[in-house]
C-alpha cells in the first residue's frame, strides 16, 4: 500500500500543472472495468488532483449531465477521487452538463 501511495505521489509530482481549471474526463473510462490505477491514468484526473494538491484550500467540482447514468458516473468518480486521497468534503457534484457530454472536473481555488 505504501508503494502504491508513493507511486501516486511521484506520478502527481511529475505531472505539470495545466493552464486550465476544468478537465474533461474521457468517456472511454466507463467502457471498461475501473481500478485506482485506471482512473489515475486518465489525464484529466491526474491534472485535477495535481492542481488540487498544489492548492491547500482547493475544492473539486464534478460537472455531470442529467439522468441516472451521468449521476452514477459522477458518484463513482467522486469515490475514486476519495480513494486517491482527496477529501470527500471538498468534492461536490453539479448537474450542468448537456446531454451526451462527458464529465468534467473543475478545480476551484
Amino acid at each position: 500500500m505504501k508503494r502504491l501511495a508513493a507511486g501516486i505521489a511521484l506520478a502527481l509530482l511529475a505531472e505539470s500543472a495545466a493552464a486550465y481549471d476544468i478537465f474533461t474526463v474521457a468517456p472511454d473510462l466507463w467502457d471498461r472495468p475501473r481500478s485506482a490505477r485506471a482512473v489515475l491514468e486518465q489525464s484529466a484526473v491526474r491534472q485535477a488532483i495535481s492542481q488540487y494538491l498544489a492548492e491547500p484550500a482547493a475544492q473539486l467540482v464534478i460537472h455531470h449531465g442529467y439522468g441516472q447514468d451521468p449521476l452514477l458516473q459522477a458518484e463513482e468518480l467522486r469515490m475514486w477521487l476519495m480513494t486517491l486521497a482527496v477529501d470527500g468534503a471538498r468534492i461536490s457534484l453539479i448537474n450542468d452538463v448537456r446531454p451526451h457530454e462527458p464529465l468534467k472536473i473543475e478545480v476551484v481555488k
